[in-house]
């Protein structure tokens, strides 16, 4: 009986120090998110323009961010800036290089959501006075984001996962929790047994509202 109320009490210490990482987990998948949607945003409004130099810059940055893994990306922002003289805490630069890493992602997202829509639509909104960029801002992109919902929560969803990397920089989320108590108890088993079902938790609810919008979508059609 001893063994067992040791165990549970273990269990229950491991918890409450991974809680802690799942904090900030959600606010690194939050604040990535932002920058991710506000940067996909201006790429899909970019590769929208009429700008043959605008274009080319997004087409660069798209295959930059999507041509170099999340993990070195997070190295460069978080180790090479301070030669440059530009220092960000590990949580900071986290958000910053999963958001634009995201952004790249989302670009391309957003502009599958702005081509499923009638041409037709953009041309009675110019018809009627609107400039493109009103025609964009209040007729295409809020159509846009309705279709691209679905894949959106699913990028958040995996964007949530991906969190675990940062680990690499020491932004204490769940992962870094884990390796910590695993180096100290080496109960590696039950604590990353402990965290993989935290962020089973975590994204189960974002996984069944992503079932919800595709059936959604499909009805919308």
């Amino acid at each position: 009986m001893t063994d067992l109320t040791a165990q549970a009490e273990q269990i229950a210490h491991f918890s409450a120090v991974l809680l802690r990482g799942a904090v900030t987990a959600v606010e690194i998948t939050l604040g990535a998110l932002l920058v991710a949607i506000l940067s996909g945003l201006l790429v899909a409004l970019v590769k929208s323009s009429r700008s043959r130099l605008a274009r080319a810059v997004a087409d660069v940055y798209i295959e930059v961010f999507r041509g170099i893994p999340p993990l070195a990306q997070l190295f460069i922002i978080y180790f090479g800036l301070t030669y440059v003289g530009v220092e960000l805490s590990s949580i900071t630069a986290a958000i910053v290089g999963l958001g634009l890493n995201g952004g790249a992602v989302l670009g391309e997202v957003f502009l599958s959501g702005v081509a499923a829509l009638h041409y037709g639509q953009r041309e009675a909104a110019l018809a009627v006075g609107l400039t493109p960029l009103k025609s964009m801002r209040f007729i295409i992109l809020p159509q846009a984001l309705r279709i691209t919902l679905p894949p959106l929560t699913n990028y958040a969803i995996n964007l949530l996962k991906e969190t675990s990397i940062v680990a690499a920089i020491a932004a204490p989320e769940i992962m870094f929790y884990a390796r910590n108590l695993t180096t100290e108890t080496f109960q590696t088993a039950t604590i990353y047994l402990l965290a993989a079902i935290l962020y089973f938790m975590l994204c189960f609810p974002l996984n069944r509202l992503a079932s919800r919008l595709e059936r959604a979508r499909a009805a919308w059609r």
